[in-house]
C-alpha cells in the first residue's frame, strides 16, 4: 500500500490571493492548495497571521497550529497599509483567478479591496468571503470565532447530555466546517466560470454553515414538534442500542459504540451477546419496541463490552455485521500504522522541525495528495513578485 503523497495538478494554473487568518478562511484555501491551486498568503510584514503567534510565553516562530491549515501555500509579505502594498496587491489580483479573505466585518472594504474594488480590477474573478454572521443579519458586525458559531448555529444546542448544559463539539465545526462549504462553492464557480466567464461573489457565515451541519436535528424538530434535545452520545433519532458502552480496563477513552437500529442488526448483536433467545420477540424486534426498554437493553450490551477491551468489542461487534466503533483518542490514532501507511498521515518537513499531521483524506488512484511544509513568513516573497509581476530582484530589494 503506497502511501506516500502525489502531487495533483486538478487545479493546476490557478491563482488564489489568499488573505485569510486563523482556520476558517485558511483551512479553505488550503484544500485548493491540496488540489494544485497555487495558494499565495498575504501576510502582515510584522507578524503575519495571527494563527502564527497562539502559544503564549514562547517566541514568535510557527506553531502546530499554523501548520495544520497553511500547508502547500506560499506566503509573501505586504503592508496594506501602505500606497505601495496595495498597488502591489492590486496588481496581482488582476491576475489571480480567486480571492478569499475572513478578515473582521468591513476590514477588507477599508483596506480598499472591497468587492466593487477588485470586481473593476479583474471582471472574472472568484471573490470569496467568510464572516461569522451572514449579510442582513443583526449580528452582522459582529465578531466570531468557532465557538461563537456553533453557540449560535445551534450545534450546542443539541450536543450534550438531556439534563446537562449546552456543550461545543470538539471538532472546530465552525471554523473548518464552513472553511470545506466555501471550497466546494469556489470549485464549482471554478467550473462554471471555464464555460461562462463569469466571476461570482460568494459569501458564507459561520453561523449559517452550521445550519448544514444540523438538518437531522430539525428532522427531530419536525417530527416532534419541539426543539431537537441533546441525546448525549445517541444520534437525534436513534433507539436502543445507539451509544457508547465502557470497556476493560475502564481508562477515559476505553468505550465502544454500537448501533444496531435495523433489525437484521439487533438479530446479529443478540447473537454476539449470547441472547439469541429474543431474536423475533416482538416485546424487542421494532425500534420501538426496543425504545421502551433502553436501559435494560443497555444493561445487556454493558455486561458484554465491560468483559473485553475496546478493540476486541468493535472486532467481534463490526465483524457481525453490526456497526460499531472504539473510542480512539488523538495519540491513538496518530500512532495507528494505518494511516501513515495509506498517507492519511504524513511528515511535514519544516524548517522548525518535522510535523506529523493529517492530510488530506481523499485518495486520487490509490494516493493522497503530497504534504508540503507551511511556509515561513514572506518565503516566497522574490519569488511570487518575479512570476506574478516580473519583477526583478533589484525591484524586490527596493519594496
Amino acid at each position: 500500500m503506497d502511501g506516500t503523497g502525489v502531487e495533483l495538478d486538478c487545479l493546476e494554473g490557478v491563482r488564489v490571493v489568499d488573505f485569510t487568518q486563523f482556520e476558517a478562511g485558511p483551512s479553505c484555501t488550503e484544500a485548493l492548495a491540496w488540489l494544485g491551486a497555487e495558494v499565495v498568503k498575504i501576510e502582515n510584514p510584522k507578524t503575519g497571521d495571527p494563527g502564527r503567534r497562539l502559544r503564549p510565553g514562547h517566541p514568535d516562530d510557527d506553531p502546530w497550529y499554523f501548520h495544520q491549515f497553511n500547508a502547500n501555500k506560499r506566503s509573501i509579505t505586504l503592508n496594506l497599509r501602505s500606497p505601495r502594498g496595495r498597488e502591489i496587491v492590486k496588481e496581482m489580483l488582476k491576475k489571480a483567478d480567486v480571492t478569499v479573505e475572513n478578515m473582521a466585518p468591513g476590514t477588507i472594504e477599508r483596506l480598499g479591496l472591497g468587492y466593487d474594488v477588485v470586481k473593476e480590477l479583474n471582471p472574472g474573478i472568484i471573490y470569496a468571503q467568510v464572516k461569522g454572521f451572514g449579510q442582513g443579519s443583526p449580528y452582522e458586525k459582529n465578531l466570531a470565532f468557532d465557538m461563537i458559531a456553533q453557540a449560535c448555529g445551534g450545534t450546542m444546542s443539541i450536543t450534550g447530555e438531556p439534563d446537562g448544559p449546552p456543550i461545543k463539539p470538539g471538532p472546530s465545526l465552525g471554523d473548518t466546517g464552513t472553511g470545506m462549504t466555501m471550497a466546494i462553492s469556489i470549485l464549482g464557480a471554478l467550473y462554471e466560470r471555464r464555460a461562462t466567464g463569469k466571476e461570482r461573489r460568494l459569501q458564507v457565515a459561520m453561523q449559517d454553515a452550521m445550519l448544514h451541519y444540523i438538518r437531522i436535528a430539525f428532522q427531530a424538530q419536525a417530527a416532534s414538534g419541539q426543539a431537537a434535545r441533546r441525546n448525549g452520545s445517541r444520534s437525534a433519532t436513534a433507539v436502543a442500542p445507539a451509544g457508547i458502552f465502557p470497556c476493560a480496563p475502564g481508562g477515559p477513552n476505553d468505550w465502544v459504540y454500537v448501533f444496531a437500529r435495523q433489525v437484521d442488526h439487533w438479530h446479529r448483536l443478540l447473537k454476539v451477546l449470547g441472547r439469541e433467545d429474543l431474536i423475533g420477540n416482538p416485546d424487542y424486534d421494532t425500534p420501538k419496541a426496543r425504545g421502551e426498554r433502553i436501559a435494560e437493553i443497555n444493561a445487556m450490551v454493558t455486561d458484554w463490552t465491560r468483559r473485553r477491551d475496546k478493540h476486541e468489542a468493535m472486532r467481534i461487534i463490526g465483524g457481525a455485521g453490526v456497526p460499531a466503533g472504539a473510542v480512539l483518542d488523538t495519540m491513538e490514532l496518530m500512532n495507528e500504522p494505518s494511516f501513515a501507511e495509506r498517507g492519511i498521515l504524513q511528515v511535514m518537513d519544516h524548517p522548525s522541525g518535522p510535523f506529523k499531521m493529517p492530510s488530506w483524506p481523499v485518495r486520487f488512484d490509490g494516493r493522497p495528495p503530497k504534504l508540503e511544509p507551511a511556509p515561513l513568513l514572506g518565503q516566497h516573497s522574490a519569488q511570487v513578485f518575479r512570476d506574478w509581476l516580473g519583477m526583478s530582484a533589484g525591484d524586490v530589494d527596493g519594496l
